[in-house]
C-alpha cells in the first residue's frame, strides 16, 4: 500500500462531520467550498422488500410518484418549480431501502429542501400520475420481455429466493402493476420512511448550523419507527440446478451463484479479494483470462459480491454463443474449483490489494458521489474511520487468509445456473 494513497483517503475521513440537529436528525457532512453546491443523499430502510403480498412494484411505483405534485403543486407545476431553480430531485427503491437525491446550487437551499419537504411529507399522487407512472413501469416490463438480461436475472433471483420478497421483481409484473391502486401507494407512502435507520449525508457548500436547521424542517417531522414487516433471512438456493428460459437468439445470458458471506462476517474483506480475483476484476480475473482471453468464448465475465439485509450471495454472469454455452458454463465452473482447491497465487494476491486499494478514491471523485459512498458506509454500520480503515484491512489479507476462504466460498459448492437463450445440450 503507498504511502500517498494512505495520506490521501485519511485525510478524505477527517473532512466528516457528524452533524446532529436539534431535532434528532444525524447526517454526515463534508464541505466543500470549490464551488457553490450542495448534494444530499438519504436512504430509509424498507425498499421493495415492504411490497405487500401479491403487489410487486408498489415501492418502486411509490418512489416514482415523490416528484409527481406535492402540496399545492400538480405534477407539471412541481417539475416547473424544479426547473426554475435548476434543482435535481429524484427517488428511487432498492431492494432494502428507499433513497432520493437532492442537487442545488447554494443560492437555492433553502427552496430546494422545501421541495424536498414537500415530496416526503405531501405528496398527491394525483390518479393522473398514477396512471402515467403505471404506464411507464408497464413500457419497461415489456421491453424486457424478450431481453435475455433480464430474463436470466429474473430465472436467477426466482429461482435463489423462493417465497421471499427478493425473488420478486422490483419493478413487479404487467399483471402486478396493473393492479396497483393509489389507495396501495398512499398506504405503503405511510411507512416506507421513519426517522430510525435514516441515512443521511450532505456534501458542499454549508456549514453545520445551517444543514442542521434543514434537516430539522424536512425529516424531524417523520414518524420515529416505521412499522415494516418482518423478514426472515435466506440462504441462495438451488443450488445444482440449472434454470433455462427459452428465447431464440443467438447468444445465451448465463447468470450462476453461490451463497456469500455476510457484511460484517470477519472473512468479507478477504472474500473482496478473493471475488476480485476470481471475477472482480477486469484484465487480471481468471474468468476474463479463461473465458475471453484464452478461449474468446465471451466478451465479458465478471463476479461480485452481494450483501443485502436479509441474504449474501456471489453472483457472476456472462454471454456467449449458444453453441458454446455450455462450454463457457465448464470453464467458470472449473475456475472456480481451482480456486477452492488452491487458493489464489501470491502474485494474484499482491495485484489485487493494490488494485481494489488504488482504485478506492475514484469513488469520490464528485460531490454526487461522495454523497452516495457515504450512505452506503453508512447503510453498512461503519463509522467515518472506516475511511481509513478500509484500504487498510485490505491491505493486512494474508495468501493464507485468502486460501482459506476461497475454499469457503467455493469448496463443495455447486452453483445455482439460470441461462436465457438456446443454449445448445442444455
Amino acid at each position: 500500500m503507498s504511502t500517498v494513497t494512505q495520506s490521501l483517503v485519511r485525510s478524505r475521513a477527517e473532512t466528516v462531520q457528524i452533524v446532529r440537529s436539534p431535532g434528532g436528525i444525524e447526517a454526515w457532512l463534508v464541505e466543500d467550498y470549490a464551488v457553490p453546491l450542495v448534494s444530499l443523499e438519504f436512504a430509509s430502510k424498507g425498499g421493495s422488500n415492504q411490497d405487500p403480498e401479491g403487489k410487486a412494484g408498489a415501492a418502486t411505483l411509490t418512489a416514482g410518484l415523490l416528484d409527481e405534485g406535492a402540496g399545492d403543486l400538480d405534477a407539471e407545476a412541481f417539475q416547473r418549480a424544479l426547473d426554475d431553480k435548476a434543482i435535481e430531485l429524484s427517488f428511487a427503491a432498492e431492494r432494502d431501502v428507499v433513497t432520493g437525491r437532492l442537487r442545488t446550487m447554494v443560492r437555492n437551499v433553502d427552496a430546494a429542501f422545501e421541495m424536498l419537504r414537500l415530496a416526503l411529507h405531501a405528496p398527491r399522487f394525483d390518479e393522473a400520475a398514477v396512471a402515467r407512472v403505471k404506464s411507464q413501469m408497464q413500457a419497461g416490463i415489456r421491453r424486457e420481455t424478450n431481453d435475455p438480461d433480464a430474463n436470466a436475472a429474473k430465472a436467477f433471483r426466482q429461482a435463489a429466493f423462493p417465497d421471499h420478497p427478493y425473488g420478486l421483481p422490483q419493478r413487479g409484473t404487467l399483471a402486478s402493476v396493473e393492479a396497483l391502486t393509489r389507495d396501495d401507494i398512499v398506504a405503503l407512502h405511510k411507512i416506507l420512511f421513519a426517522r430510525k435507520d435514516l441515512k443521511i449525508a450532505v456534501v458542499g457548500a454549508i456549514n453545520a448550523r445551517d444543514l442542521s436547521a434543514l434537516l430539522d424542517r424536512v425529516f424531524a417531522p417523520l414518524p420515529a419507527e416505521a412499522h415494516h414487516r418482518v423478514l426472515a433471512p435466506i440462504t441462495l438456493q438451488g443450488q445444482g440446478t440449472r434454470q433455462l428460459v427459452d428465447l431464440d437468439i443467438p447468444q445465451a445470458t448465463i447468470r450462476f451463484g453461490l451463497p456469500g458471506i455476510a457484511r460484517h462476517d470477519p472473512d468479507y474483506i478477504a472474500a473482496t479479494v478473493v471475488n476480485h480475483i476470481l471475477g472482480g476484476g477486469v484484465f487480471s480475473a481468471r474468468l476474463f483470462k479463461e473465458v475471453r482471453e484464452k478461449r474468446g468464448l465471451a466478451y465479458s465475465v465478471h463476479s461480485s459480491l452481494m450483501t443485502q439485509d436479509y441474504t449474501a450471495a456471489l453472483m457472476g454472469g456472462t454471454s456467449t454463443k449458444n453453441e458454446r454455452a455450455l462450454e463457457s458454463l465448464s470453464v467458470i465452473e472449473e475456475e472456480i474449483a481451482k480456486l477452492a482447491a488452491d487458493g489464489p497465487e501470491a502474485d494474484e494476491l499482491e495485484k489485487a490489494q493494490k488494485f481494489l486499494i488504488g482504485s478506492y478514491p475514484l469513488r469520490f471523485d464528485t460531490s454526487t458521489k461522495i454523497a452516495g459512498a457515504l450512505v452506503h458506509i453508512m447503510r453498512d454500520g461503519f463509522t467515518p474511520d472506516w475511511l481509513d480503515a478500509r484500504n487498510v484491512e485490505i491491505g493486512r489479507v494474508t495468501l493464507a487468509d485468502a486460501k482459506r476462504v476461497a475454499e469457503r466460498l467455493f469448496g463443495n459448492q455447486k452453483l445455482l445456473v439460470a441461462i436465457a437463450g438456446r443454449p445448445s445440450g442444455v
